[in-house]
């Protein structure tokens, strides 16, 4: 059987422990542990309750930690909303708005300019400066048509 004067000793030794092994395993899990075995170790030094009380309390303190650990970090990450709603298909987020043609769409092809890029389209016949609205993708290109044709989305 273990010296108990050392119970106090090994909860804390080993909440330290845990919350080392944090430093090099980082996760945020272990932390939490570790502030419970310490907690256990202190209540152990200052009441002196037997093994079955400290095995509760670690517990208690384990499941308390926890859930205050979800209650600090909630809300902390990216929100999905601020996520891009088309990583890797950049073109989707074109569908819908209007944008001025850079070159004019003769026999069914033309293009626009949207901030840096060049996108190739095609549509009915337009000149250039001509306002069209993106309609889909298709590859690489955009279906388009005239802005004035249809009712605007936005």
């Amino acid at each position: 059987m273990l010296n108990p004067s050392l119970g106090p000793w090994l909860f804390i030794l080993a909440g330290l422990m845990l919350m080392a092994a944090e430093m090099v395993v980082p996760g945020a899990f272990l932390v939490w542990f570790g502030i419970a075995a310490v907690a256990t170790g202190v209540v152990d030094l200052l009441l002196a309750p037997p093994w079955q009380v400290d095995l509760l309390l670690f517990c208690v303190f384990a499941v308390a930690a926890v859930l205050a650990a979800r209650a600090l970090t909630r809300g902390r990450g990216v929100p999905a909303a601020a996520e891009p709603p088309f990583l890797n298909r950049r073109g989707d987020a074109l569908v819908g708005r209007c944008f001025p043609l850079a070159s004019p769409i003769v026999d069914g092809s033309g293009t626009i300019r949207v901030d840096d890029t060049i996108w190739r389209v095609m549509g009915p016949s337009a000149a250039a400066g001509e306002q069209v609205r993106v309609l889909r993708v298709i590859g690489v290109s955009l279906e388009v048509e005239r802005a004035g044709a249809g009712p605007d989305p936005t």
